[in-house]
């Protein structure tokens, strides 16, 4: 079974009852929970507040709002999308919509396409959430190296050590502190800094 921590939380925003009791039957609970709905773009909205979802499923049109400036909205996030439209405006709608990282399905289409879909989304949304996870480590690194030069620079200043001196004195500060580097760094710009 597939960790609770790693299954695709999925909102599906249709008006139509059917249809989200159809698509939530090809989605196994081990992969995908919860499987949540929303009748409009508004009720979405509100429900993502709440949701953090990994998989929104729009059946075009809604109620409230155009179905492709509704998932336009959440292109930027880190959530897979799939856009279901009627198959006489898909080419057009489709066009539009792969520039937004958007995958555009045709109605009607067969289970088997639906759930393809959605697994390449899962996997997407899996791929989006380590890179994701790299880029915040590679931005912590590059904090830690920005606080820890700072400080060698204060003690280069105000100390007139050299620059191997006050690297030297701020890893041994970290070590005898039980600090990282970064910490014993924050002590040492705290102290300066006034």
């Amino acid at each position: 079974m597939t960790p609770l921590k790693e299954r695709r939380k999925v909102l599906i925003v249709s008006e139509s009852v059917t249809f989200f009791e159809n698509i939530s039957s090809l989605l196994p609970p081990k992969e995908f929970y919860p499987v949540t709905h929303a009748k409009s773009g508004g009720d979405a909205r509100r429900k993502l507040l709440d949701l953090d979802a990994d998989i929104l499923i729009v059946d075009s049109p809604l109620t409230d709002e155009h179905g492709l400036l509704f998932c336009e909205n959440f292109s930027t996030g880190n959530v897979g999308i799939l856009l279901l439209v009627n198959s006489d405006i898909y080419e057009e709608i489709s066009e539009r919509a792969e520039e937004e990282g958007i995958v555009t399905l045709p109605k009607p289409n067969s289970p088997q396409m639906f759930y393809i879909a959605i697994k390449m989304l899962s996997a997407m949304t899996f791929r989006l959430a380590k890179m994701e996870e790299k880029a915040r480590s590679l931005e912590e690194k590059m904090k830690d190296l920005r606080t820890v030069n700072k400080a060698k620079w204060l003690l280069i200043e105000n100390k007139k050590m050299s620059e191997s001196e006050a690297q030297h004195y701020i890893e041994k500060t970290a070590m005898d502190k039980r600090l990282t580097k970064r910490e014993a760094a924050d002590l040492i710009i705290d102290r300066f800094e006034v």
